[in-house]
C-alpha cells in the first residue's frame, strides 16, 4: 500500500478557507489602537486606576461589511470562534445597514487573532500595521500603557498604523494635559514636534 503525500481533501478546504480570510482582511480588516480621553475619572481621594493619565486606550481588530457582505463576516467569526458581530445603522454613503465582526477583548485578541496572522502572514501593507498592533496589545498585557511614558510610546507607534496617520496632536496632548502630579518635573517627555 503506497501512503500518498497527496494533501487530504479536509486539508487542502482548510487552506483555502485560511487564505480566503487573509485575503479578506487585508482588504476589509482592520487592527486599532484608540486613546479617550477620560477628564473626569479622579476621585477626592485617588485616581481611579486604568485611567491615571487621563486616557483610555482599547484596542480591536475589525473587519466591516455591508448587510449584503454578513454572511461572510459570520463565517470569519465561526472560523476564529470569538468576538461578536455588530450593526450599524448609520448609512452614511450605503443603502444598507454596515457590519462589523470586533474582536475586542485582550485575552481573544492575544490567545486567538495575533496568533492567527503571526502564523499566516498578511499580505498587504496591512502586516506593518498588524505588527504594531500586536505589539501594543502585549504592551497593554503588561500594563505598560497605565503611565505617561508607556502611553507616549503606545502613540508613537500607532501613527506608523493605518496609512501612517499623524498622532503628532495625541502625543502633544499626552505632554501637555496629563494631570500634573504624573508630568510635574518631566514637562519634555515628548518633545514638540
Amino acid at each position: 500500500m503506497k501512503i500518498s503525500d497527496n494533501v487530504s481533501p479536509a486539508d487542502n478546504q482548510q487552506e483555502r478557507l485560511i487564505g480566503w480570510i487573509i485575503g479578506f482582511v487585508d482588504g476589509e480588516g482592520c487592527f486599532s489602537i484608540n486613546f479617550a480621553r477620560q477628564p473626569d475619572r479622579q476621585e477626592k481621594t485617588r485616581i481611579r486606576r486604568g485611567y491615571k493619565t487621563g486616557y483610555q486606550i482599547s484596542h480591536h481588530f475589525a473587519v466591516t461589511q455591508g448587510e449584503r457582505g454578513l454572511a461572510a463576516l459570520e463565517r470569519i467569526k465561526s472560523f476564529f470562534g470569538v468576538g461578536q458581530i455588530y450593526r450599524n445603522r448609520r448609512h452614511d454613503n450605503h443603502k444598507e445597514d454596515l457590519f462589523s465582526y470586533k474582536v475586542g477583548k485582550r485575552a481573544d485578541l492575544l490567545k486567538v487573532i495575533i496568533p492567527f496572522f503571526e502564523k499566516s502572514a498578511l499580505q498587504t501593507s496591512k502586516r506593518n500595521d498588524f505588527a504594531l498592533f500586536a505589539q501594543c496589545v502585549r504592551s497593554m498585557s503588561k500594563k505598560e500603557h497605565l503611565n505617561v511614558e508607556g502611553m507616549v510610546k503606545m502613540a508613537r507607534l500607532t501613527q506608523l498604523m493605518n496609512h501612517k496617520k499623524s498622532r503628532i496632536k495625541l502625543i502633544r496632548i499626552l505632554r501637555d494635559y496629563t494631570p500634573s502630579s504624573i508630568t510635574k518635573g518631566r514637562e519634555d517627555i515628548v518633545p514638540s514636534a
